[in-house]
């Protein structure tokens, strides 16, 4: 008799879970990660045959052609990105940022020195499966000239410039070419017509932006899903009807054909075959959202073969309909089906676009973080899905040079051929770096490096020379476009670091602060008073400027630094660095805010109260290690070790916090007051009833226990009592409002970048105030004028 099976085993559930979640993500990834991938037959084979090559006619070019779209899309999507390049991640994250995110922790390549205080006992610098750095003769060659770093960061920020490049250009090809379609059956349809109707297309896409993806993200993936099987099935539709000698061109051998044939002519139709890959690059980029499993699943269970079938079909039909490449992908389509077909190649279009534009949000917000791009306002548009971000500045300034590109070119094949060289460039330059990964952070032997740059550099090098020879047919714009903003950025940045090493330079020395004794030289007035600076370490030069010039400050000084660190994104748990400034009744502090390059600033932290609790925790922390160490060990002159204050740690503080509801917003609102056990969600400090008008804003009051009921170090009561009296009297907060100009004995070149370029630059951008959600009221500005 048969047993009874039992309960499943937690093992057996387990890998139940994870395979749940491994479809569940693969699904997702086709409408984020595949969408601009999939749409490539689109326009392939007509960039491909619209030069001279549309002069042979014999069927050998047509399956060389094919041959050399399998064998590309074989080897640089399968064999370099998924099963190479996915291994490359930074804490989950991808992108030419996170390859030069994880050199820069690895080897010592930031042109910022000094940043090592900001990273202090962060978990995920180095990574769960990174080793920690090794000395190396190529690592120390590269930490020692300070050009060939420079120069590294320009190759970096070039490839993040053709990104935004193909923010640009993406939309424009793909909407152009699905709205071209009208043609096949609307024989009367002029040019004008179709760029028009694809302007109105563009426009109402960028100006649903606002409303984030994740409102629609649901429409994603079956549209790109049901693109791919339609593709599929004509594909094989084409394949049996027109050329079932087709197959034979999987072979190699009809490469060497096709250049046999074509020579010089089918070389530079190479930048033609090169767009069946675009989009490669998001499939790495885009790897924060998904797993590396889940998006090589997708690439090799549905987006290989459908793809493959579809350029094998279409090349079936060209091998006997050679002079309809321009529409080769329409016309192949049977009569009857043709408007469902059209339908859903618009609407996978639009998915591409959508995709390709929210990576150019990402990449900015990237560079933002590391200060090469002016600061832009960054709206968080879903409270459930984490990154995903809208950018007003960058979406408008896309929306116009894409309309300008699409009206300016007309033509797929000219924008295909500015596509090419940005999509191409980043390829390379993401082999140059994972050349060094392979060298710095994953330890291996230079000659795989190496064998892994010649291999794959020399296919990139192939196309992208094809790509240039098209400069002059539309390859111009891509390269226009990435000079303009590695302009903006490098200037933005060069600005910035000038900027910070003066504050590096000019330091108040401790000394100087000493002899001021606790009360500054000025009135000590009521209030904690929160200085930004950029420095993580020592005290900027503009606090004597605040101090010679302000009659008062405030009982309670802490030095705020915002810092961007090298990973993608800082747990929550470690977000606070916070440190003393010299002695304790000077009532000085240090907090380090550190944020990862891809974290995003909410509106609705409060900041205040989760700063006071860490102080508090500091404070608390101090005290233990003081009692517990020998009274010579300590220099209260001196700067004391920044301490990480946990957010779990923050449950234990000895202060005790009470609530103070306050209804706002009508005449007849009403005050509620509560009082609750310390908890973190009494940190939640807004949120927004469903009545209109009316909003709560919840405010925390912060008490100590009484003296009897737990003992206190009477210094560190005073201290805790000092900064809850600060707190309660206000929160004030004090910017340096610098401006950068060049010395008088400097170059021609410098005062243009300082004063005129990089001036431009601060006065449109958004101000720092803005950029870190500082309430206007309570912001004070003290202007000076830095002389670099």
């Amino acid at each position: 008799m048969d047993q009874e099976s039992g309960p499943a085993s937690p093992d057996a559930l387990q890998w139940k879970g994870y395979y749940k979640n491994l479809l569940l993500l693969a699904y997702q990834s086709f409408g984020v990660v595949y969408g601009d991938l999939a749409t490539s037959p689109l326009y392939v084979y007509k960039s491909t045959f619209s030069g001279r090559l549309h002069n042979y006619q014999s069927q050998e070019v047509v399956f060389g052609a094919f041959s050399l779209v399998f064998w590309t899309f074989t080897l640089i999507p399968l064999l370099k990105y998924v099963l190479m390049v996915l291994a490359a991640d930074d804490n989950g994250e991808g992108g030419t940022f996170a390859l030069y995110s994880l050199l820069c922790r690895h080897a010592k390549l930031s042109l910022l020195p000094n940043q090592q205080a900001a990273d202090e006992e962060l978990s995920t610098y180095y990574g769960t499966r990174m080793t920690r750095p090794i000395s190396s003769p190529l690592k120390r060659f590269l930490e020692k000239h300070k050009r060939l770093r420079t120069c590294l960061l320009l190759i970096v920020l070039f490839g993040a410039c053709m990104v935004i490049g193909d923010g640009i250009l993406t939309p424009a090809i793909s909407v152009l070419s699905s709205i071209s379609g009208l043609q096949v059956p609307l024989k009367g349809l002029h040019d004008r017509e179709v760029v028009i109707i694809s302007c109105v297309v563009l426009v109402g896409l960028f100006a649903l932006q606002h409303r984030g993806t994740h409102k629609v993200a649901f429409l994603f993936a079956p549209i790109v899903i049901l693109w791919l099987l339609c593709i599929a099935i004509l594909g094989v539709y084409n394949t049996f009807r027109w050329n079932r000698q087709i197959y034979r061109a999987l072979s190699p051998y009809y490469i060497v054909k096709f250049f046999r044939l074509t020579g010089k002519d089918g070389w530079i139709s190479l930048g033609g075959i090169l767009l069946s890959i675009t989009g490669t690059e998001a499939m790495f980029a885009d790897l924060g959202h998904f797993t590396a499993s889940s998006i090589r699943l997708a690439f090799i269970s549905l987006i290989y073969p459908c793809l493959v079938l579809q350029y094998m079909g279409q090349a079936a039909f060209l091998s006997m309909n050679r002079n309809d490449a321009p529409t080769s992908f329409y016309d192949s389509i049977p009569r009857n089906v043709f408007w469902p077909v059209f339908v859903i190649a618009t609407l996978a279009a639009i998915v591409g676009s959508q995709a390709v534009i929210s990576a150019t949000f990402s990449i900015v917000k990237q560079c933002h973080a590391l200060g090469c791009f002016p600061r832009v306002k960054v709206v968080h548009t879903s409270r459930w899905i984490y990154g995903q971000i809208y950018i007003p500045e960058i979406n408008w300034i896309l929306m116009v040079l894409c309309l300008a590109v699409t009206i300016g070119f007309r033509d797929t094949t000219l924008i295909g051929n500015a596509y090419g060289i940005a999509c191409m460039t980043v390829m390379f330059i993401t082999t140059w770096l994972m050349a060094l990964v392979i060298i710095f952070v994953w330890h291996k032997n230079p000659v795989l490096a190496f064998l892994f740059l010649f291999f794959f550099g020399s296919i990139e090098v192939l196309y992208l020379s094809s790509s240039l020879m098209k400069v002059p047919q539309g390859g111009w714009a891509p390269l226009a476009l990435s000079l303009v903003f590695m302009f903006i950025m490098y200037v933005w940045h060069y600005g910035t670091r000038r900027k910070y090493l003066y504050d590096l330079q000019n330091k108040v020395s401790m000394k100087w602060i000493l002899t001021l004794g606790p009360s500054l030289g000025i009135v000590r007035v009521p209030g904690i008073g929160l200085i930004y600076t950029e420095l993580v370490t020592g005290v900027p030069s503009i606090f004597s400027h605040f101090v010679t010039n302000l009659p008062a400050f405030h009982q309670v000084l802490v030095f705020v630094c915002v810092k961007s660190v090298p990973v993608p994104y800082v747990p929550d748990d470690e977000r606070y660095l916070i440190g003393r400034i010299g002695p304790r009744n000077y009532r000085m502090y240090r907090c380090i805010v550190r944020y990862g390059y891809k974290d995003v600033q909410k509106d609705d932290e409060n900041f205040e109260d989760q700063l006071v609790l860490s102080i508090a925790k500091f404070i608390e922390m101090e005290a233990e290690d003081l009692a517990s160490a020998s009274s010579s060990s300590y220099d209260p002159s001196n700067e004391g070790r920044m301490a990480v204050i946990r957010t779990s740690e923050l449950l234990c503080n000895t202060i005790m916090m009470k609530d103070e509801d306050e209804t706002i917003g009508d005449e007849n609102s009403i005050t509620v007051r509560s009082s609750r056990s310390e908890t973190l969600q009494s940190l939640q400090s807004v949120y927004e009833q469903e009545s209109p008008g009316i909003s709560r804003r919840r405010r925390v009051r912060f008490e100590l226990p009484p003296p009897r009921a737990n003992y206190m170090d009477p210094q560190v009561r005073d201290e805790l009592n000092a900064l809850i009296d600060a707190k309660h009297a206000g929160v004030a907060y004090i910017m340096g409002h610098s401006y950068v100009k060049a010395r008088r004995n400097s170059s021609f070149v410098k005062k243009f970048v300082i004063d005129v370029a990089y001036s431009f630059l601060r006065k449109n951008c958004r101000g720092p105030s803005v950029a870190l959600h500082i309430p206007h009221i309570s912001l004070i500005e003290v202007g000076m004028i830095y002389y670099v």
